[in-house]
Formats: structure tokens, C-alpha cells, sequence
């Protein structure tokens, strides 16, 4: 990654006790994962981007989602915030909670053969039907 490359974010949860900030990569691809666990997290779809550098401000509570990750969530207000796999350093950030302008642009739709049967997704971006 270049400098140039380099994108800073802030961002924080709906009531505010949860800030962060950081980097993130600025060719990283922005996809919207669609597997039953994201859309049970999220209320629909999960997109998050993959910082570079975090700090977080205030402290997220951390729920066991499954046997190799956990998701981390505002205590007070519920926001979804954080992914992050067992092992590794990478706190992933949800890109709904990044303050405007994100400069973000969804680039593409995982685990689509997981998706919800209530909505289509029709945007013409790939589709990657992941593991069920």
C-alpha cells in the first residue's frame, strides 16, 4: 500500500460511547456478505472494511459469534461495530458505522447463496454464492 493509498476514517456508534478511527486501505473491495449470521447481526447485510490501523475509544462488548470469530457491539445503544477472526489482529469496522464521507463503494455481494428470500439483489455488482 502506497501512501497514497491511505484513507482515514472515524466513525462511532448510534449513541456515541463507541468511537474509533484509523486507516484503511483504499483498494481493499467493499462487499456486502450475506450469510444468515451477518444478516442476524446486522438487521440485513454486513459490509466492513479492513483498517490498516484502529484505535477504539470507549470499550465494545465482544459476543462468541461462532468457533473462529467474534463481533463486537456498543453495550448501551446495540450498534453493530466490529468482526474479528480468532487469531488475528484485524479488527474488522462496519462501513454503515464510518462518519461521512466514506469514499467507500460496494464492489461486490458474498455469500449470496445464503442470502434472505425477501430481497433480490440486482445491482449487477459479482456475486460470490460462498459456503452455506
Amino acid at each position: 500500500m502506497s501512501a497514497s493509498d491511505a484513507v482515514e476514517f472515524t466513525g462511532h456508534c448510534l449513541c456515541g460511547r463507541v468511537r474509533f478511527r484509523g486507516t484503511y486501505d483504499a483498494t481493499h473491495d467493499l462487499k456486502a456478505c450475506h450469510c444468515s449470521q451477518c444478516r442476524r447481526w446486522s438487521g440485513h447485510v454486513w459490509a466492513a472494511i479492513l483498517p490498516t490501523s484502529l484505535q477504539i475509544e470507549g470499550e465494545p462488548l465482544w459476543y462468541r459469534a461462532s468457533d473462529f470469530a467474534r463481533r463486537g457491539f456498543c453495550g448501551t445503544c446495540g450498534s453493530s461495530l466490529f468482526w474479528q477472526r480468532d487469531g488475528s489482529e484485524v479488527i474488522d469496522v462496519a462501513a454503515g458505522a464510518i462518519d461521512a464521507p466514506t469514499g467507500l463503494q460496494l464492489q461486490g455481494h458474498i455469500f449470496t447463496a445464503d442470502k434472505g428470500d425477501y430481497y433480490a439483489i440486482a445491482d449487477g455488482l459479482p456475486q460470490d454464492p460462498g459456503e452455506n
